[in-house]
């Protein structure tokens, strides 16, 4: 298998598995209780607090979460006042934000460009005085486009608001603006265990509880999984150690895709961008019949959290593809563990498979 779908999913680090293990076998205990084994399950938790804090703005506290979706709910619930994000937002911030409009919050969804990019004059006469919470990605999951988060930012604290990063996809990859507020994460987008993410909150910054029942988090309730944060702290000292490496690989991997998907279209900006993920179409092309046909290639053709909704991609549409450019369009990633040789061999064969459909390549 040729694994080209790592903004779905990342390969688990082999330290970030070893370091899980002892907690699985004989760490049980409950890192909240205060015998010895428990104390020594919470030191390991505050280790990784540790390790993932490294790659979030400095000050401020982790809390652990489930994942990412949690915690972004917790930030967009737990605030009050309006409500302003944009079209490409992962699901996990729109759904929560029209839920939040049901109930009566004020809420604007700001438009991006062919591009990607959000059109910041209109995100300047949206974010005004009673605008409560500003919501942006980073790094866009399906097209990879790098966000001006940090303009969003200002133009937040101007209006007396309070800024929320998703920065699941940059996590590691792409400086997070110092300036945000807010920032939710998730450990298997960073070659870390999935079931557990965090949300980092500045000093002064406290969303309402999403969760309640103990507080083992100081705003979050619930056990926390020891094996998990190992793996989560482990994989974020990774991301760190070997930022460079990873980077210039990445780098390389996207020479070599541009190289042999010539002649397709890219989506979204080229330049602002994470060059780990490239998202591109050709007319007419079926991209159902194309992962059909490729059974040993594994990419995607939108957001794994979409799949199987039938619905083209909102990013796609977005960006003003019409529905039937959005449905002949596909997303690659690599990273870490991708070889140059892997990468070449899939895309050959999905240059082929269109070929095979009559699309030129």
């Amino acid at each position: 298998m040729i694994y080209l779908d790592y903004q779905a999913t990342t390969p688990l680090a082999p330290e970030a598995l070893d370091a899980m293990l002892p907690w699985l076998r004989d760490g049980f205990a409950n890192p909240h209780s205060a015998h010895r084994p428990a104390r020594a399950a919470k030191a390991a938790v505050e280790v990784a607090r540790g390790e993932v804090a490294h790659l979030v703005p400095a000050g401020g506290r982790v809390a652990f979460t489930s994942g990412a979706t949690e915690a972004l709910n917790w930030a967009i619930k737990g605030t009050a006042g309006g409500l302003v994000t944009l079209a490409t937002e992962h699901a996990a911030v729109l759904d929560t934000v029209a839920a939040e409009r049901a109930r009566g919050r004020a809420v604007t969804v700001l438009p991006v460009g062919s591009d990607g990019l959000v059109d910041l004059d209109a995100a300047r006469a949206a974010i005004v005085p009673g605008t409560g919470l500003v919501a942006a990605m980073l790094v866009n999951n399906e097209i990879g486009v790098v966000q001006p988060v940090a303009e969003l930012a200002a133009m937040a604290h101007a209006a007396g608001a309070v800024m929320l990063c998703d920065a699941v996809q940059g996590y590691g990859r792409v400086a997070i603006p110092d300036t945000v507020d807010l920032v939710a994460v998730s450990a298997h987008k960073v070659h870390g265990p999935k079931g557990i993410g965090a949300l980092w909150m500045r000093d002064g910054v406290a969303p309402a509880p999403l969760l309640r029942g103990g507080d083992q988090e100081d705003g979050r309730s619930g056990t926390l999984s020891p094996a998990l944060c190992a793996g989560f702290g482990t994989a974020a000292r990774l991301m760190r150690e070997r930022a460079g490496e990873d980077a210039a690989h990445v780098a390389a991997l996207w020479d070599v895709a541009e190289s042999i998907l010539a002649g397709w279209t890219i989506n979204g900006a080229v330049e602002e961008r994470y060059r780990g993920n490239i998202n591109i179409r050709r007319d007419g092309l079926d991209v159902n019949r194309m992962m059909s046909d490729l059974r040993d290639v594994a990419f995607s053709a939108g957001s794994a959290c979409a799949s199987g909704s039938g619905r083209s991609s909102h990013v796609l549409r977005a960006i003003g593809l019409s529905d039937a450019q959005a449905r002949s369009s596909v997303r690659i990633g690599w990273g870490r563990y991708t070889t140059e040789a892997a990468l070449r061999d899939g895309l050959v064969r999905i240059v082929a498979a269109a070929g095979a459909q009559g699309i030129a390549a």
